[in-house]
């Protein structure tokens, strides 16, 4: 019988992820071992069902998940789109000009503490830049990107995974049926603090 060929499509960052066996946070499965190559087949909002190249499926935090680069596209065919980051500068660049115009009108005495304090509450911003590697903090998502020119993914995620209303599945095949589990692993419990 014919087997596909594996290919990875992302591999587990380096300190490995935990799983489940559902899109939730309430059946934990065996952790994925560091930089483990994994193939998505399936998204719902944050959350990715990945297969292994053994055929052991379960789900994980799919932002945290590293992409692999892949073949440039053939002749006549159309680049794979990434996400583009200028939309985040332009929020950030209004978050950024909005606070320093509140620091103004405090430092011209125009508004007093109480005030700034109020308006400023909740204005998250963060970005670090260097070179032709920018981190950037998306507040509306709380997670940190990392831009390499106008191309970014999720760095990092200080909320657990989550499915949204409206977020339907995604269409995929059916992974190969396995009872085995992905690698030799240590059980990673999943806290998340308030």
């Amino acid at each position: 019988m014919y087997e596909p060929e594996f290919v990875p499509t992302h591999v587990a960052p380096a300190a490995g992820l935990p799983t489940w066996r559902a899109p939730d946070d309430s059946s934990p499965s065996a952790g994925l071992d560091p930089l483990l190559p994994v193939r998505v087949t399936e998204h719902r909002g944050d959350w990715a069902r990945i297969v292994c190249s053994n055929g052991w499926s379960a789900w994980v935090d799919g932002r945290l998940l590293i992409t692999v680069p892949q073949s440039p596209p053939a002749v006549g065919g159309s680049p794979a789109r990434t996400a583009d980051a200028r939309p985040l500068l332009g929020r950030l660049v209004e978050a950024l000009d909005s606070y320093r115009a509140m620091v103004q009108d405090l430092a011209a005495g125009r508004i007093d503490l109480e005030t700034f304090d109020r308006v400023t509450s909740g204005i998250r911003i963060g970005a670090v830049v260097d070179g032709d590697a920018v981190w950037l903090f998306d507040a509306e998502h709380d997670r940190w990107c990392y831009c390499d020119g106008a191309r970014m993914a999720t760095y990092a995620s200080a909320e657990p995974p989550a499915i949204r209303p409206g977020d339907a599945p995604t269409p995929a095949e059916p992974p190969p049926a396995s009872d085995s589990s992905p690698t030799q692993t240590h059980p990673i419990t999943w806290t998340h603090e308030p």
